[in-house]
């Protein structure tokens, strides 16, 4: 236990044959549960865990790789049904420092409901973050920020998270996001229901293991996801659960701004093609939706940055 707490640390694991043991070996005494879950991987980590005799230990096995939000649904349920009041999730890969778990748990049990690293925190240590993840980070921040309404948070994407037992039961997971937009999911939900999140400042630690994620994913998946899961919160929580100025501020500025922009631009290229100088009734409808668009927009923004739950 912790502090009287009963916690429970979920392993999501996918390919890690290599680190797993490192990892489970070095969970501190105080951890109650620890539940691997196996994500059907292609490399040895199902016979590696066998050589774990670590009493705290479970292991559950999917039958199909369901990623990592899946494999933490499943570590989620399994650690409610056992009882664990504070929930932490380790990746399998020894990227995150157990000797950092108190100090991601703390923020609990001062009355957040959700804790996370923040890698940027930690100037000495941010170095060792290689150059292509440092300026991912940053524009999935910039994104993640906008899609979940926690203006307050930085490094989104950092799997090293605890979040209260009461949370995760107020939680829809099945409507969690199964892989890699698991992190930036959980955010998202999290403000629907206005949990408090706290970052935690937790140094990077990089090895040899290799990321199954690719850039490309990335920027082909994550844009959208963001774009749609932005919509699906300003629906729950500001019209669905109670109705805010905030929506209107979003609807009417997005689709003013955009009408504005695409306007504007068929109306430019159609006096560059046909040598036609455009009137000024034509000008206005393009600016004046514009800046009117872009003005609602960030009264909006103005409005949930200081409706943030901190």
């Amino acid at each position: 236990m912790y502090k009287g707490k009963t916690v429970a640390v979920v392993v999501p694991a996918y390919n890690v044959a290599a680190q797993i043991l490192q990892v489970l070996k070095a969970v501190p005494p105080f951890v109650d549960w620890i539940v691997v879950v196996d994500d059907c991987g292609t490399d040895e980590t199902s016979k590696v865990l066998t050589q774990v005799s670590d009493p705290r230990m479970v292991v559950l096995k999917h039958e199909t790789n369901q990623g990592v939000g899946g494999a933490m649904v499943t570590g989620f349920q399994r650690a409610l049904n056992d009882g664990a009041e504070l929930i932490v999730k380790m990746d399998g890969d020894s990227q995150m420092d157990p000797d950092y778990l108190t100090t991601l748990l703390d923020p609990l049990e001062e009355g957040f409901g959700y804790a996370k690293g923040n890698r940027f925190l930690d100037n000495d240590r941010l170095r060792a973050m290689p150059a292509y993840r440092l300026i991912g980070n940053y524009g999935l921040t910039f994104l993640t920020k906008l899609a979940s309404g926690y203006w307050h948070i930085f490094d989104p994407q950092n799997g090293f998270i605890a979040i209260r037992a009461e949370a995760v039961k107020r939680l829809d997971l099945d409507r969690l996001a199964k892989r890699y937009f698991f992190e930036n999911d959980m955010l998202v939900h999290l403000n629907i229901l206005n949990v408090r999140v706290k970052d935690v400042p937790i140094p990077a630690r990089y090895g040899q293991e290799k990321s199954s994620m690719r850039l490309w994913e990335v920027l082909l998946t994550f844009p959208w996801y963001l774009f749609r899961r932005f919509w699906y919160r300003i629906y729950q929580k500001h019209v669905l659960r109670d109705f805010s100025p905030i929506a209107l501020f979003w609807v009417f500025g997005t689709s003013m701004f955009t009408w504005g922009l695409f306007f504007g631009i068929y109306s430019w290229a159609k006096s560059i093609i046909f040598n036609e100088i455009a009137t000024t009734g034509t000008v206005m409808l393009s600016v004046l939706p514009f800046l009117l668009g872009f003005e609602l927009i960030l009264q909006g923004m103005i409005l949930e940055i200081k409706d943030s739950p901190k």
